[in-house]
């Protein structure tokens, strides 16, 4: 298999479908792509019902062009990531993986434009995290749900506004930031540095204001990730967590327990916003983004001092700080189903507390004046009582 035909099966996937985001190849399955956060087998022509073995390796092969690095990384630690790019229609972030004795590659398409808080529909408050100096901006959530986009757009936002000296530090690159106002130094994890800590720790010797660093993955990244916010630099960042309070817990859990305190003293000073994403099913097709967003206040330096007790709870602290800014997914969902964004269905499924969303759902259908139950025929007893007047 040459790149010309790498290639023509990679242009047939893009366009088979609308909305394609991923594309998955997998030994004993067609070549498929998500679309609309749905798996879909692609036709090709000659026709492949089934991917055998050899033509997944080769694929994978193709893919890695003799990179004597990734196939050491493929073949130590099972899998590898880098960047694709299909000339003049798209690029891809690739990860090859083996499974059973056999090779897999998963392809997530990159926007060639990065996008706005404006056109993705952000939060306003994404608006106030630009405007930010110093300290550390975590976006969170599950693999796929837009985490590298948001930081995209929020750069974006920095790089129409202020002229400073950003450094992003990728695995791999996904948007080219051009440059505007701001000066964009982007490097690629395996291109241009080691690994995260390397790249960072060189980083605070590039006199930068902004530092991305793609992933906070282990304990020495964050430890110099907190150092960097505390000489000034403000260091944004993702980690794989399903909100704001797990996310504080992942942090303290890598430290060993004779550090926790300081490294608490060290979070509650140095940590800004913490924004958690989810994407739900749109009405009409689609997906649509809710967050949970927790900024700094006296409650939540609290919070992260001495930890959660009842009644300081983060999720209470981000219910009551709404008009800071500050949302929980439930806000955000019931928000969504006010909109007619997305189903009832759909709230309730992925919400945090569904008595909170339920109740909010029902006070809105109220609003609307439609049913709030399903319960029917229930009339006064008219007789009940009378017979104790006798």
């Amino acid at each position: 298999m040459r790149k010309q035909q790498i290639d023509y099966i990679l242009t047939m996937m893009l366009e088979s479908y609308d909305n394609v985001s991923d594309f998955n190849i997998t030994v004993d399955k067609p070549f498929q792509v998500e679309s609309s956060g749905e798996l879909k087998p692609v036709g090709l022509n000659p026709p492949i019902g089934k991917i055998t073995p050899f033509q997944a390796e080769i694929f994978a092969l193709n893919l890695i062009n003799n990179d004597p690095r990734l196939i050491k990384t493929l073949l130590t630690e099972g899998s590898c990531d880098l960047s694709y790019q299909l000339a003049g229609k798209a690029r891809f972030r690739v990860n090859v993986f083996s499974q059973k004795g056999c090779y897999s590659v998963v392809m997530r398409q990159l926007a060639n434009r990065v996008p706005t808080i404006e056109e993705l529909n952000l939060p306003q408050t994404f608006y106030k995290m630009a405007e930010e100096k110093n300290g550390i901006i975590l976006v969170t959530g599950a693999t796929g749900v837009g985490k590298t986009t948001s930081l995209a757009a929020l750069l974006n936002e920095i790089n129409e506004k202020h002229a400073v000296h950003i450094v992003t530090l990728e695995d791999p690159v996904e948007y080219i930031h051009s440059q505007k106002k701001a000066t964009f130094n982007q490097r690629e994890l395996g291109v241009d540095f080691k690994d995260f800590a390397t790249g960072l720790r060189a980083a605070l010797r590039q006199a930068p204001k902004v530092i991305l660093v793609g992933e906070m993955r282990d304990r020495e990244t964050v430890e110099i990730g907190i150092r960097a916010a505390e000489t000034g630099h403000l260091v944004l960042s993702t980690i794989h967590t399903v909100d704001a309070g797990q996310t504080i817990n992942r942090i303290l859990g890598m430290f060993d327990q004779e550090e926790e305190r300081q490294i608490r003293i060290r979070l509650a000073d140095t940590l800004k916003w913490v924004v958690c994403q989810r994407l739900l099913p749109k009405v009409g097709g689609g997906r649509v983004a809710a967050f949970e967003i927790m900024g700094t206040s006296l409650r939540v330096k609290d919070a992260i001092l001495h930890g959660e007790s009842e009644g300081k709870t983060f999720y209470e602290i981000i219910e009551a700080g709404q008009p800071f800014g500050m949302m929980t997914f439930d806000q955000s969902i019931s928000e969504l189903y006010k909109e007619g964004s997305i189903t009832e269905k759909a709230a309730l499924t992925y919400c945090s507390r569904k008595a909170k969303v339920g109740r909010a759902i029902d006070s809105i259908k109220a609003a609307r004046g439609e049913k709030t139950t399903d319960i029917e025929g229930l009339d006064i007893d008219q007789e009940y009582g009378k017979h104790l007047d006798r």
